[in-house]
C-alpha cells in the first residue's frame, strides 16, 4: 500500500503549478559580494571554483578567507598539519599566496585574508566587515576526527550565518562552471518558519537563470497514517507548496511540486539524484551551543555530504 500511496501522490503532485498564495515579492538575488571560506583542502578548491563562477555569473566581489582556529584545531587540512603557532601562520600564508599565483582569481574583483581566532565569531565579523551576501564553503564526508571537525564547521557557518551559505560537498561531481547556470533547482521545504524566505531565494534564483523549481515535501512517519489520512495530508501539502509560489511565475518558471514519502534525507537526495538538480535550496534552523559531536546527526550536515549538487541554506 505504501509504493502505491507514493506513487499515487508523487503523480498528482507532479507537474505545471499555476496557483499563487503569500510568498515574498519577486526579488533578483543580490550578491555583490561573495565570502569564501577555507582550509586549503580540495573540497574548499571545489567551494572556490563555484563562487568564482558565481561572482563571474553576478560581477561579484569575492574575499577569500582563512580563520586559524587552534581551539578547535581547525587550522589547516590534514595534510598542511603544522604545530606552532608562527608556522601555523606562515602555511597558512603561502597556501593564500598560492591560491592568487594560480591565477584563479584572474577577472574577479577579490581580497584574501588570513585571521586568527575562533571559527565562529571571527567569521561572523568578517562576513559584516565585507558586507557579504553570500558565504560558500566545501565539507567533507563523515570520515576521522579531522573530517568531522571541518564538517561540523561547515554547518557552523550555515547555521549561524545571517546571510545564506552555499555549500560545495564532496558528492558534487563533474567540473565547476566556469559561469554559474542553474538549469533545474530542487527546492526542499518542511514548512518552517523561513519557508517563504527559502522560497524567494529559489524562486529569484530560477529567475536569473531561467531555471525550472521543483518545489518537494517529503512525508515521514508514513505508517502513521490510514491511507484515507494519508491523501488528507498530501492535499494539504500541495497546498502549502502552493503558496510558496511567486505571483506571476508561470510566465519565467516551470514549477513542479513533488511529494515523497519515508527518511526526509534519503528521499530528497533521491529526488536530487532523478531530477539531476543543480542546486539544492533548503532552510535551517539557528542552533547555539553547535559542536562537532552533533553534526553527524543533523539533516544539514546529511544532506550537504551526500548532495550531487551544491547546497544553498537559508538560515530561519
Amino acid at each position: 500500500m505504501r509504493q502505491a500511496l507514493e506513487s499515487k501522490a508523487m503523480q498528482e503532485a507532479a507537474g505545471p503549478i499555476h496557483a499563487a498564495g503569500p510568498v515574498m515579492a519577486n526579488q533578483r538575488v543580490k550578491l555583490a559580494n561573495i565570502l569564501v571560506a577555507t582550509d586549503f583542502s580540495g573540497v574548499s578548491d571545489r567551494a572556490l571554483d563555484y563562487a568564482l563562477a558565481l561572482a563571474r555569473r553576478y560581477e561579484a566581489h569575492v574575499t577569500v578567507a582563512h580563520v586559524i582556529d587552534a581551539e578547535s584545531e581547525m587550522v589547516l587540512a590534514p595534510e598542511m598539519a603544522v604545530n606552532t603557532r608562527e608556522s601555523i601562520y606562515a602555511a597558512a600564508e603561502e597556501a593564500m599566496g598560492q591560491i592568487l599565483i594560480s591565477g584563479r582569481l584572474r577577472g574577479v574583483e577579490h581580497d584574501t585574508v588570513v585571521q586568527e581566532g575562533s571559527l565562529w565569531p571571527t567569521l561572523e565579523t568578517l562576513i559584516t566587515k565585507h558586507k557579504a551576501d553570500l558565504v560558500v564553503v566545501g565539507t567533507h564526508r563523515l570520515g576521522g576526527l579531522k573530517k568531522m571537525l571541518l564538517g561540523s564547521g561547515a554547518e557552523q557557518i550555515l547555521r549561524q550565518a545571517k546571510c545564506p551559505v552555499l555549500t560545495v560537498g564532496p558528492g558534487v561531481a563533474g567540473e565547476p562552471p566556469k559561469e554559474a547556470e542553474f538549469k533545474t533547482i530542487l527546492f526542499a521545504t518542511n514548512f518552517g518558519l523561513a519557508a517563504e524566505r527559502e522560497a524567494a531565494y529559489a524562486f529569484s534564483l530560477a529567475q536569473e537563470h531561467g531555471a525550472k523549481v521543483i518545489l518537494l515535501h517529503v512525508v515521514s512517519r508514513v505508517d502513521d497514517y490510514s491511507e484515507p489520512s494519508l491523501a488528507t495530508r498530501t492535499d494539504a501539502v500541495q497546498k502549502q507548496m502552493a503558496e510558496l509560489v511567486p505571483p506571476g511565475s508561470e510566465a519565467w518558471c516551470k514549477t513542479e511540486m513533488r511529494i515523497a514519502i519515508g527518511e526526509p534525507v534519503a528521499g530528497i537526495l533521491q529526488v536530487a539524484r532523478e531530477t539531476k538538480a543543480d542546486l539544492l535550496v533548503i532552510g535551517a534552523k539557528r542552533k547555539k551551543g553547535f559542536t562537532a559531536a552533533h553534526a553527524v546527526n543533523t539533516k544539514a550536515y546529511r544532506l550537504v555530504g551526500g548532495a550531487p549538487c551544491p547546497v544553498l541554506t537559508v538560515r530561519s
